[in-house]
């Protein structure tokens, strides 16, 4: 009679604790706890799957009844308790499937047999898969029992959804978080699997069965259960993809190539392509992923061990891309991915993608345009630094004009330097107007005006001599006017004079006189009200203050005027 065959993962799956791939915490941990004797009552086995969770905790429970353990407290698997567990047909370790049995019946019956004594071995253990499974009222049942179980018994809890799990349950438990296996030890299993199967398989294809695993390595030894029934030889890349229904490495390499001779076409004869051999489009999304991220590695790492693993014709392809070219690529296909799914229109969705990404090609990044206006801005403070700049002569002596360009450093240095051939504006505030009589009070409609805030305008208008000497300057008289308008805008303007005199001539307390004439006929109503213009001088040697009491002076006596 021919013996069965037995699968890959079942065949090879670890019997001893140094079989076990890529859980050398955990391994050690437990061991450990055999070795000085504090072996906790309840355990709790978290990770993905075919990571090793439902077989350490069989590695765990031979190891605690086996009769001849190994000096490494490894179990013999020789002893009568080993070859039972192996073979599940143990009294004393019970395997339950909590998807199968959750209820809390279920839960009652193992409270109620837990206090048996094992039959053979040391303790009686349970170990319930998949565990996030039971009720709420099943785990419930089950805390009374977990907190202080009978002395002989032991639970292993083992689950790929540990959120799902009661805090109550976690918290009586020691927790393992299983991680995912690195691709180099799935190909290093996986080699050895070959080896003792007598088959030759390219390291190429057992790197791409290991990366398409994700972290499973049951999940790799199916996949190449799989490829030995297909592939007669030696097992290729080749063969591989066609197993797996991959798109062949050349295609990407095509897509890198319109990338850098910027051919959108391409993007339209990819897709059809892909279509008319029935490819799937998700899962080539997914691959060309896998492609730019392999990219991207390359480009960032440079000559990083990392991208020294990759294929010469990736390291090749990469130079046609810059570092920022691939991260915008990158971050567009992981954007797409998510959207990709709930598309109505897969193969349009393929096809902007891939118009998107050739395009890439022309788009300068955001960086490189803020350094571009840095250096421009730069450029222009240079060239406006490096032009003299536009000098006015001043009518003044030498050793003024050093006076004038020193620092100032009060308010009376400001206004002790003369300022030629620039006219400037004074603002003043707009006068109190208040009522002239009690009849246009009662009639302010059409008696009364206001005065609009007026703008003063300064004229300075400098004599000077063609060859005349700086020193006998003298400004000519200021003008100071208000715009004309009606009486119910604004007064008539006034007139403002100072005699010619040095800007060294002025001293405080200057002397205002001031002159009102006033053009108007007996009776005229006041609509017709005018004021003719005022005419204020100053006497030989006022200050600089003078000037600006003058103009505030000159508002003030306007107004009273008006209202008088």
């Amino acid at each position: 009679m021919a013996k069965k065959y037995q699968v890959i993962a079942r065949k090879y799956r670890p019997q001893a604790f140094r079989d076990v791939v890529g859980q050398n915490a955990a391994v050690t941990t437990l061991k450990n706890a055999i070795r000085f004797d504090k072996v906790a009552h309840a355990y709790l086995f978290c990770g993905s799957r075919g990571v090793g969770k439902t077989t350490l905790a069989r590695l765990f429970a031979k190891a605690l009844n086996c009769q001849e353990p190994g000096p490494d407290l490894e179990p013999c698997n020789q002893c009568p308790s080993c070859l039972e567990i192996a073979s599940g047909q143990s009294l004393d370790v019970i395997e339950i499937d909590g998807a199968s049995n959750r209820g809390i019946d279920d839960i009652r019956q193992i409270n109620e047999t837990v206090g048996y004594a094992p039959s053979r071995g040391k303790y009686k253990i349970y170990i319930i898969d998949e565990v996030h499974m039971l009720t709420k009222e099943a785990f419930n049942a089950l805390l009374k029992t977990l907190e202080e179980p009978p002395e002989r018994a032991k639970f292993f809890f083992a689950t790929t959804e540990s959120h799902k799990v009661l805090p109550t349950i976690i918290s009586r438990c020691q927790r393992f978080d299983l991680a995912r296996i690195q691709p180099a030890l799935i190909a290093a299993k996986l080699q050895q699997i070959a080896s003792d199967l007598g088959r030759s398989a390219e390291p190429a294809a057992l790197d791409l069965i290991s990366t398409f695993a994700d972290g499973s390595l049951r999940d790799a030894e199916s996949l190449f259960d799989q490829i030995l029934c297909f592939a007669e030889g030696t097992i290729t890349a080749a063969a591989v993809r066609q197993t797996l229904g991959l798109v062949p490495e050349e295609i990407f390499f095509s897509l890198d190539q319109a990338f850098s001779e910027c051919r959108l076409a391409f993007a339209f004869e990819l897709v059809d392509q892909l279509f008319q051999t029935g490819k799937d489009l998700a899962h080539f999304l997914e691959q060309l992923i896998e492609h730019y991220r392999r990219l991207t590695l390359c480009r960032a790492l440079g000559e990083n061990p990392l991208s020294a693993q990759l294929s010469e014709k990736t390291i090749a392809s990469a130079k046609r891309y810059t570092q920022a070219q691939c991260l915008h690529i990158l971050d567009l296909l992981i954007q797409a991915e998510s959207q990709f799914q709930k598309s109505a229109f897969q193969r349009i969705s393929l096809e902007s993608i891939l118009l998107q990404i050739i395009r890439s090609k022309n788009r300068i990044p955001s960086e490189v345009l803020v350094k571009r206006l840095i250096e421009l801005e730069k450029n222009i403070e240079s060239k406006m630094s490096a032009s003299p700049p536009l000098s006015i002569p001043l009518p003044i002596s030498e050793a003024k004009q050093e006076n004038i360009e020193c620092k100032v450093q009060n308010e009376k240095e400001l206004l002790l330097q003369p300022v030629p051939f620039n006219p400037f504006k004074v603002e003043i505030e707009k006068p109190e107007i208040k009522t002239i009589t009690s009849e246009m009070q009662k009639k302010p409609s059409a008696d009364t005006f206001s005065i609009p805030q007026p703008e003063v305008k300064v004229e300075q208008r400098s004599s000077m001599v063609q060859g005349q000497s700086p020193a006998p300057f003298s400004p000519q008289p200021l003008a100071l006017s208000l715009p004309s308008a009606s009486p119910e805008a604004c007064p008539q303007p006034l007139a403002l004079s100072l005699p010619s005199a040095s800007p060294e001539a002025f001293s405080p307390q200057p002397e205002i006189k001031a002159e009102q004439r006033s053009s108007g006929a007996q009776g005229r109503s006041p609509d017709a009200f005018s004021l003719q213009p005022l005419a204020f001088s100053l006497p030989s040697g006022a200050s600089p203050e003078a000037l600006t009491l003058m103009r505030f002076a000159a508002v003030e006596l306007e107004g009273t005027l008006k209202l008088n």
